[in-house]
């Protein structure tokens, strides 16, 4: 049985395409927010975005927000950092100040050395939601 040609080239981009993912084990992927919310940056475990609001608001929120969601395992404040679980994964949420009104947030999702970036993604939504409700 003989394949087309372009069904040839779509198989291998496919392949190239899977190899290249799985041997620099990294791909970005630039993805819109929900509805008013910015747009945020994801790689295979990590969600990061800036958030408005000065660094003391954004950190008492993500504290609230994750609560809820997990056990916190983890915080130190002066270091900006956040370790929860939640659904047997282990979240790590980085913060630190960009400027007077601007926080920097990184929202890492691991579950036995296997990113989960679902997971991430709806820590790093729901603090941003309760940001701007």
């Amino acid at each position: 049985m003989s394949f087309s040609l372009g069904v040839k080239k779509t198989v291998s981009g496919i392949l190239l395409c899977f190899l290249s993912v799985s041997l620099y084990g990294c791909i970005y992927l630039v993805v819109g927010g929900v509805g008013a919310l910015g747009g945020y940056v994801v790689s295979p475990d990590t969600v990061e975005g800036v958030m408005s609001g000065d660094f003391t608001e954004v950190w008492d929120r993500t504290l609230e927000v994750v609560s809820v969601m997990g056990i916190i395992q983890e915080q130190n404040e002066p270091g900006g950092i956040i370790i929860v679980n939640i659904q047997g994964t282990r979240v790590t949420i980085t913060l630190y100040s960009v400027s007077n009104s601007l926080v920097k947030m990184s929202v890492k999702a691991r579950k036995a050395f296997l990113p989960r970036v679902r997971v991430a993604q709806d820590v790093y939504v729901k603090i941003e939601k309760s940001l701007y409700e």
